[in-house]
């Protein structure tokens, strides 16, 4: 089933991570503009770009001015609404950009930032708090792969960050499944592999919040490419993707956007 047949819509999110300054950023979003006057995307599918937190208000102003059809989104955010944070960019910062999708919980805040689950938790509710939707991200190391515990590992995520939320608020939620052996490594989870994973977050959301879970999107990240993209949003409980390093480029984005058409 592919996921243009299955009724649900596809969000395709850029994740730049710390790349572009702004200059580099108002020149992608240029070349977004022009491709998708071009040729627009699917009705079915958005893309959100998520730029370095320098980069937020040029981007904003630069898809604003020009009506591109494309969301503001961010990287992550604190989980206090103000205080002696320093360094630190609170949700309400965010809201006020008009940013829409926020990022949280991805592997590499969780590794390189010791992000545990309870923070997870607390930028999660900052997120909702200020109307915006969370990515939340989960996903396995290759040792607990090989050790058989991957599943377990993704199903205590995703009830940390979820249990006892009602139906409105997990409506409001995305789910990323980013197999973590496979970000910026150049490997890539077989479509077989996030589908069946996707398919055991479904299933776990469905304890978590019963009907609610066949409406909420579960993307896949780990090494999205323009040649795996159409594959992997074939799977039917695969309904978008967290893209790294090919969302820096303009044709490439678009490419992998168009790919669930």
């Amino acid at each position: 089933m592919s996921a243009k047949n299955s009724g649900r819509r596809i969000l395709v999110s850029g994740n730049w991570k710390m790349n572009h300054t702004h200059y580099e950023a108002i020149q992608v979003v240029q070349k977004l503009a022009a491709l998708l006057r071009a040729t627009p995307l699917p009705d079915d599918t958005e893309v959100s770009l998520h730029p370095s937190f320098t980069s937020l208000r040029s981007v904003q102003t630069a898809l604003e001015s020009d009506s591109v059809p494309i969301a503001l989104g961010a990287q992550t955010c604190h989980f206090q609404d103000s205080g002696a944070y320093t360094g630190e960019v609170s949700a309400e910062m965010l809201a006020k950009l008009n940013v829409r999708y926020v990022i949280v919980g991805h592997s590499e805040r969780r590794a390189l930032f010791g992000e545990t689950d309870d923070i997870v938790r607390l930028k999660l509710d900052a997120v909702l708090r200020h109307a915006m939707t969370p990515i939340l991200c989960v996903g396995e190391t290759l040792d607990q792969r090989e050790s058989g515990v991957a599943e377990e590992t993704v199903a205590r995520q995703l009830k940390a960050a979820l249990e006892e939320r009602g139906p409105e608020a997990l409506e409001s939620i995305v789910v990323a499944y980013e197999p973590i052996w496979a970000i910026g490594t150049g490997r890539t989870a077989s479509s077989d592999d996030a589908q069946a994973m996707s398919a055991m977050i479904r299933g776990e959301l469905e304890l978590l919040g019963g009907k609610v879970s066949h409406a909420m999107l579960i993307q896949y990240g780990g090494s999205v490419t323009p040649d795996n993209a159409g594959e992997l949003l074939a799977c039917a409980d695969i309904d978008g993707l967290l893209v790294g390093g090919a969302s820096l480029d303009a044709d490439k984005l678009v490419s992998i956007a168009r790919s669930g058409a």
